[in-house]
């Protein structure tokens, strides 16, 4: 039996959406979840608990108003149910009952965090990588920004124990969470296939700017939603066994060259079993063995992946795939103050300059050429087929700016491609808010 969304819980659904999200910076969410106590995540999940519905609501008022009949296509009905009876199960999660004093325990500070004072974490700043409102769907009419009044909050005091209703909320709140990730799993294919059906009514090749903007919103939107959501996992499942480095699934000491060796290996696997090679073209990595910063590691596998995968098929296509001897694909990786850059130059005859922004455009392929995208197929996002459906490198930038990043192509037609990956190491930007 399916799901259907009631009339009231629309009205719900469309009262959040008039309240701004609270953006949160990649330093906070380390501050935060160092020492996860059960206090600690009851107010983690008092946050989620509202910020979460605020998020949903405002893709699922989206998705209901996109134009030229876009939100007609069943594969769109399908996502925007999905974020309506994720937004169900968030606020309809019964809340446990709190003495007064528990309730005044949860509001004050934490006073031992070794650092003296009251711990209250750093201010986010302003990301870099944003231009302010690029992908806000908020609109209020009178140009003023709503100032959200939510903290993602700080140490509380935990210098006694809590009530086992706290902690037997914390793991219902876990286990809804998880229940709602695995929903979304499929979101990135469902939508695009979406996007596909939309194409093919209305005869089109190439989508316009309009739509284009709205994926980036929406995509952008989900990475921050399956961030909040993994890292309170994380940190909840945490409890029990932990890896000093990791916070949730933030890495503190992310190592840059085991990641890159990683998908490098990865990327080549793909283009052998793709092109029936028997080898790869190699890949040359220079990078300072020791270079580690604050990063989720997930995110940059996933931008290292694509981007290489691009370069190989370039390279494969361009040489032929009977050629012995490849030219070798460069990466390479710098430190920086400010950002890690990684450069990624292949010789795969790079991109006409007019082509360039179709780069960076959703379903950059033919309707005819466009395979129909089985929705489970990226239930981890990262085993892409070779090919693809042309959404490689627009997400892969919206993780890089998700954190303060970004990613720049740069073409020498008739040669190759250089890509840059730039990574923000000082992790205090807040995330882009949709």
């Amino acid at each position: 039996m399916s799901w259907k969304a009631s009339e009231r819980l629309m009205d719900t659904i469309r009262h959040y959406a008039n309240f701004p999200a609270t953006g949160v910076s990649l330093r906070q969410m380390v501050q935060f979840g160092e020492r996860p106590s059960t206090g600690t995540l009851f107010r983690a999940s008092q946050f989620l608990a509202e910020e979460l519905p605020i998020r949903l609501a405002h893709r699922v008022q989206e998705l209901h108003t996109l134009p030229d009949g876009l939100n007609e296509m069943p594969s769109v009905k399908k996502v925007a149910d999905w974020y309506a009876q994720s937004f169900e199960e968030i606020t309809t999660l019964p809340r446990p009952n709190l003495q007064k004093e528990i309730k005044e325990r949860l509001l004050r500070p934490s006073s031992h965090n070794g650092r003296g004072g009251a711990a209250m974490l750093s201010e986010a700043i302003p990301n870099p990588s944003i231009e302010e409102g690029q992908y806000s769907s908020l609109q209020n009419g009178n140009g003023k920004k709503q100032q959200a009044a939510r903290r993602y909050f700080a140490m509380v005091d935990d210098t006694a124990d809590w009530p086992p209703d706290l902690q037997s909320y914390n793991h219902r709140f876990s286990q809804t969470l998880k229940t709602i990730k695995r929903r979304h799993d499929g979101v990135v294919t469902t939508m695009a296939q979406g996007i596909l059906e939309y194409k093919r009514k209305r005869q089109r090749m190439q989508i316009d700017h309009n739509i284009q903007s709205f994926l980036d919103r929406f995509y952008m939107s989900r990475i921050g939603i399956r961030m909040l959501i993994g890292q309170h996992i994380a940190l909840t499942d945490q409890s029990h066994h932990r890896d000093p480095t990791y916070v949730g699934i933030i890495c503190t000491k992310t190592n840059v060259r085991e990641l890159a060796e990683e998908a490098i290996e990865n990327a080549r696997f793909v283009c052998e079993d793709h092109y029936g090679l028997f080898e790869a073209p190699k890949i040359q990595l220079v990078c300072n063995p020791n270079l580690n910063f604050m990063y989720v590691p997930g995110h940059l596998s996933h931008m290292l992946f694509e981007t290489l995968k691009n370069s190989l098929r370039a390279v494969v296509e361009r040489h032929g795939q009977d050629k012995q001897e490849f030219p070798v694909t460069k990466v390479i990786v710098a430190e920086g103050r400010e950002d890690i850059t990684i450069k990624i130059s292949d010789e795969g005859g790079g991109i006409p300059r007019s082509a360039i922004p179709l780069v960076w455009t959703y379903m950059y392929t033919t309707v005819d050429r466009t395979p129909n995208l089985d929705p489970d197929f990226d239930k981890s996002d990262f085993k892409a087929p070779m090919a693809g459906f042309g959404y490689g490198l627009p997400i892969s930038r919206l993780y890089a700016r998700y954190f303060g990043g970004d990613l720049k192509l740069i073409s020498m037609e008739g040669y190759g491609t250089d890509v840059y990956l730039h990574l923000n190491r000082l992790s205090s930007s807040s995330e882009p808010l949709q």
